[in-house]
């Protein structure tokens, strides 16, 4: 594991293998950990895979900002060219996602590829388009006084969604390994800033826009990418990828399984199985037999 300065701050990671650069994005309330068991099979395929902890989260730096969107997206912008990176593959969960879409957007001559899991394709139209529960609860989240003492008193992210999210029971340590990084409240910022960038209802209006904008990378042949579901999922179910196969070109879509939103920690050999099925594809390589 390793530190780099980026901007005012510094990001952490850790990377395994050598080769081609897959860059691994977290989303809330996670770090790199997330990607503990994906790592090292993609590794094997002539890749250096790392796995970053956004700004504000995991080991990395607590700088003093707002947290929104783009505040982390000027710091992944930092990170890849703090290391060098280019021709580079991105492979992004929840917020990772959007960030590795807005990315490759951005920076089309420096992404060779985008692996997707679980992370806004859609603005979410209305709050109506929620059930019950998930309306009372994300409305929660964006209340103030009451997501205050929800997500910096509480830890509610790591205690309550992380877990529902998981088909499995966590083990101890890994619910820990989790809880670490947002030990003191004031860390939880970052998770409090997350939940009200959620685009819904056309607030806020940068991030729906955002959103939006991504999708010219789903539709663009130039750029292969994967898109990874499972059932019945969370943030991509059966309509977004039924959207996908509509829109989406030089798009491989893979069902890895059941699973609810945080799918590589129920799914991370089938998660990988997907990347390193994709993946000779993109770089020109035989299937080692599979």
């Amino acid at each position: 594991m390793a530190t780099v300065a980026v901007l005012d701050s510094w990001l952490y990671y850790g990377e395994t293998g050598t080769g081609t650069p897959v860059v691994f994005l977290h989303g809330n309330p996670t770090s790199s950990y997330l990607w503990r068991n994906i790592l090292a099979p993609v590794a094997k395929y002539g890749c250096r895979c790392i796995a970053l902890d956004l700004i504000g989260m995991g080991e990395s730096g607590r700088p003093d900002l707002s947290y929104r969107f783009a505040d982390h997206a000027a710091y992944v912008d930092g990170f890849i060219e703090a290391l060098g990176l280019d021709d580079l593959i991105l492979v992004g969960h929840d917020w990772g996602a959007v960030l590795a879409l807005d990315y490759a957007r951005r920076h089309p001559d420096r992404v060779r590829a985008v692996a997707l899991l679980e992370g806004h394709l859609h603005p979410i139209d209305r709050w109506a388009d929620f059930d019950a529960g998930g309306r009372e609860l994300f409305q929660s989240l964006r209340t103030p006084d009451l997501a205050e003492r929800l997500i910096l008193e509480e830890n509610f992210f790591i205690e309550k969604v992380l877990p529902s999210g998981v088909l499995r029971t966590l083990k101890p340590e890994e619910l820990d390994a989790y809880r670490a990084p947002f030990a003191d409240p004031r860390d939880r910022r970052t998770m409090l800033a997350w939940a009200r960038e959620i685009p819904i209802e056309g607030d806020p209006a940068d991030v729906t826009e955002l959103v939006l904008a991504n999708q010219s990378v789903i539709a663009d042949p130039a750029v292969p990418k994967l898109l990874m579901h499972a059932t019945p999922g969370a943030v991509i179910g059966a309509a977004e990828v039924e959207w996908c196969r509509d829109h989406g070109q030089n798009l491989t879509i893979t069902d890895v399984g059941t699973g609810l939103h945080f799918l590589p920690e129920d799914r991370s050999e089938q998660i990988a199985d997907a990347l390193t099925d994709w993946l000779p594809g993109v770089l020109d390589l035989p299937r080692n037999g599979r």
